[in-house]
Order: structure tokens, then C-alpha cells, then sequence
């Protein structure tokens, strides 16, 4: 008798246990390789959206300057003295831009007219702590609010009154404590505020995760400095009464870059 041949049942079709292990690995690999791929993409598109801002913030201090004969956003006079504000005395550098009482200070005096368009540019979409933008410009007019730049303020970092008014003519800044121009107006304000000042309105604000500061010069160009050993980041706990004059040395070295 002859021999039936053997009938092998076909193949099935698909992945087998592990050929799909296989498959999930390199997923995966590929995951762990994009991620800081995407991180970076992201934190480049933020960082560039926060230069945008901030020169738009520059060409509303050069609209400013034009209409105020020269005159950078300057004033108001300071309330008394008191560690709880991020604006000691009249013309120093700050973030914030409105006062306790809510006066408008600072880039603040810029909201009604100047970007009443888009006030928002006050605030880096590079923030590292979640900010409700819209909250913020609206409680302007009642509270303290802080911005995510330093505003170079007039440049005292001492108690004078009257105020100086050196370094507030956009076209003659002046000669900074180094001696280099005034050139730095704006930067990303990296403040560092402990948890004791939080129930003043004074909080932590950092951008780009502290690392890199972009900053608006005189002329409205804007330069990415880098902070990654922090030498721009002012820290409230180690020295809260130096702050001013730590934010203006943040600046002035700013001004030799």
C-alpha cells in the first residue's frame, strides 16, 4: 500500500507570544528615544513663544517712550515700606505690575493702553508653575500680581526720595554699577519666594526650568542667556531685603552680553 502523504495544517496568521514581546521592546525604545525628543521640541516652542512676548512687550515700552517724551514706564511712588512687596521704593526693579493696592507698577502701566490688545504677553508661556493668565490681569486692579519678567525699573536699588529718575530715557539709558550701557530692560524672572511670603502674593516664579533667561534689550532685540549654574536666579529665602539689588545684577550682567 502506498504511503499517505502528511498534511501539516497551515499557519495560522498573526504574531506569536514572542515576536509581539519583540515588537513591544522596540516600541518601547522608540518611546524612551522620542520622548526627549518631543521635550525639547516643546520647551524650544515655548521658549521662542516667550520671545515673541517679549518683544512685543518692547515695542509697547518703545510706544510708551515715544508718547511720555523719552520715558520708559516709570512710577508710581512707593507705599511705606513693607517686606511683604516686590516694590520697596519708587523706580527699582521688579515683577510685579500692580501693587497690594492694585495700582498699576512697572510693565503694568502698560496694560490699558499699550497691550491692551493682548496683556497676556506679561506672562512666559515658559512658566514652570502653573499660572491662570486671566485671573491674574484681572485682579491687576485689586492686588499684588506678579509677571514672569523682571522689569528694569529705573535702576535704584537704594531708599531715596525723590526718586532718581537716571536710566528711565530710552535713548540715554545710562552707564550701569559695572560701567557697561544700560542695554537689558526685560528678562525672565526667575524668583525663588518661600512659602511664607505666599499669603502676600509673593510666590515662586521660574521659566524654561530656570535654565535658560531670555532677555529684552533697549533696542528691542531679544537674546536667550544661559542660566544653567543660576547666576540670574534670585533667591528670597537666602537674602529677602538684597532682592532688588540681586534682580538689578542679574541685569547688568545682562548688559555686558
Amino acid at each position: 500500500m502506498r504511503a499517505r502523504p502528511m498534511h501539516h495544517a497551515p499557519r495560522q496568521a498573526g504574531l506569536t507570544l514572542i515576536e509581539l514581546l519583540v515588537v513591544v521592546a522596540i516600541i518601547a525604545v522608540l518611546v524612551g528615544l522620542l520622548m526627549p525628543v518631543a521635550a525639547q521640541v516643546r520647551d524650544t516652542a515655548r521658549r521662542t513663544t516667550c520671545m515673541a512676548g517679549q518683544r512685543q512687550i518692547g515695542t509697547a515700552i518703545h510706544n510708551y517712550a515715544h508718547d511720555h517724551r523719552d520715558i520708559i514706564p516709570f512710577g508710581p511712588i512707593a507705599p511705606p515700606v513693607i517686606i511683604t512687596n516686590l516694590y520697596l521704593f519708587t523706580g527699582h526693579v521688579t515683577n510685579l505690575i500692580s501693587l497690594q493696592s492694585g495700582q498699576p507698577v512697572g510693565l503694568g502701566l502698560l496694560i490699558d493702553q499699550y497691550l491692551a490688545v493682548q496683556p497676556q504677553a506679561l506672562f512666559c508661556p515658559g512658566n514652570d508653575q502653573p499660572i491662570m493668565t486671566e485671573q491674574e490681569i484681572a485682579a491687576v486692579a485689586n492686588r499684588q500680581v506678579q509677571s514672569s519678567y523682571f522689569y528694569r525699573h529705573g535702576s535704584v536699588v537704594s531708599f531715596s526720595y525723590p526718586p532718581s529718575t537716571e536710566h528711565i530715557k530710552l535713548s540715554n539709558l545710562g552707564i550701569n554699577r559695572r560701567g557697561d550701557p544700560v542695554r537689558a530692560l526685560v528678562m525672565d524672572g526667575n524668583l525663588l519666594a518661600p512659602s511664607a511670603f505666599h499669603a502676600f502674593g509673593i510666590r515662586t516664579r521660574t521659566n524654561h526650568r530656570t535654565r535658560d533667561v531670555n532677555t529684552l534689550y533697549a533696542d528691542g532685540h531679544v537674546t536667550t542667556l544661559d542660566n544653567t549654574d543660576g547666576p540670574l536666579t534670585v533667591d528670597l529665602a537666602s537674602s529677602p531685603h538684597e532682592a532688588p539689588k540681586r534682580i538689578l545684577e542679574a541685569l547688568e550682567f545682562a548688559d555686558g552680553h
